[in-house]
């Protein structure tokens, strides 16, 4: 029998088929236990926002303050529990239950883009007891004021905030849009981050010809997308003490070998699941163990990092001198040649 074990943020799992953050998926509870069923070795929950915590927090300040000014006892009054524990104490007995459900590791996910008060929730999160803690810094700056080092500094204070807050592993879910990936994978690494995920998907408005309005526009990845987290894990692959999750475009059973060849620890599905269902889990996992065998692998652990930049025969794929070669070995349809060239 193939040996499909990894470790991920200290965690010992049965396969890197991780689910990530699949909402609507992981918020039912019987979902998580379905994951499990069909062969998920970890899951990711789905993100509670800043927002939602910023939220409770203004209520909580207006209930407290308003009438303080006319009434003297007033200032003595406090709201009723529910007004301010809606959004964030149901999260953290959302990881309560899931723990209680299933065996496999349970990842809470908090997604944010200020540094806030998150410590004192991570905090919270660790406690109700999830095994780790991605963070989810989904950061769209605007300010043209704001430089680049002044949006990377964002990221830095984030994590430190909570990594000096908690006790287990946390991993920083990050987009490709820095100018120097490799250099910020380093100092998040200082900061105290276990891990990373790769990439965040900035997901696009789009524009109703009808109502002439915009209007949010999801759309599920392919495998296509792929490459670009592809690419990144190959490069950092053993240069950091971080380990490596790759997340967009994880389809296929293909697609996890290609990632786990670059040196991915875990990878993680959403799309597909969303687009096929739960039960495709069981699916990817059979296809996988039959390449494995196929190809006389006794272990995924193998083949990890196989073709990652250190290893690769042609460490020069991953840069820039891959772009020239793919310019000059490209062949366009000869249909195409002969429309621009008669």
């Amino acid at each position: 029998m193939v040996d499909l074990s990894t470790t991920y943020l200290g965690l010992e799992l049965r396969s890197p088929l991780v689910v990530g953050a699949a909402a609507p998926l992981t918020e039912d509870i019987d979902n998580i236990k379905r994951m499990e069923d069909f062969g998920a070795s970890a899951v990711v929950l789905h993100s509670f926002f800043e927002e939602q915590l910023l939220e409770e927090r203004y209520a909580l300040y207006h209930h407290l303050t308003q009438g303080t000014e006319s009434y003297p006892e007033a200032t003595s009054y406090f709201p009723e529990q529910k007004i301010f524990h809606v959004g964030s104490e149901a999260y953290l007995n959302h990881i309560r239950r899931a723990k209680e459900l299933v065996d496999i590791p349970i990842i809470a996910s908090l997604n944010s883009s200020t540094v806030g008060s998150w410590g004192d929730y991570a905090r919270k999160v660790e406690q109700a007891g999830a095994d780790a803690l991605e963070l989810n810094i989904y950061y769209v700056p605007t300010d043209m004021e704001m430089t680049g080092a002044q949006v990377e500094q964002t990221y830095i204070d984030i994590i430190r905030t909570v990594t000096s807050s908690v006790n287990f592993p946390v991993a920083v879910k990050l987009s490709p849009f820095f100018s120097n990936l490799a250099n910020m994978a380093k100092r998040l690494s200082n900061a105290g981050a276990n891990g990373l995920v790769l990439f965040n998907r900035f997901y696009q408005p789009d524009i109703d010809l009808e109502t002439l309005e915009a209007e949010p526009n999801l759309l599920l990845s392919t495998s296509r997308e792929m490459r670009l987290p592809m690419r990144w894990i190959a490069i950092l692959y053993h240069t950091l003490p971080l380990d490596l999750a790759a997340t967009s475009g994880i389809c296929t059973a293909h697609d996890v070998i290609k990632m786990m060849m670059v040196g991915a620890d875990v990878t993680m599905l959403v799309s597909v699941l969303l687009r096929h269902g739960i039960e495709q889990l069981q699916q990817i996992e059979k296809d996988l163990v039959e390449w494995l065998e196929v190809k006389e692998y006794d272990s995924i652990a193998q083949l990890q990092g196989s073709l990652s930049q250190i290893n690769c025969p042609d460490p020069g794929v991953f840069e820039r001198v891959q772009y020239l070669k793919a310019l000059q070995t490209y062949q366009p349809h000869r249909e195409l040649v002969d429309k621009f060239y008669v």
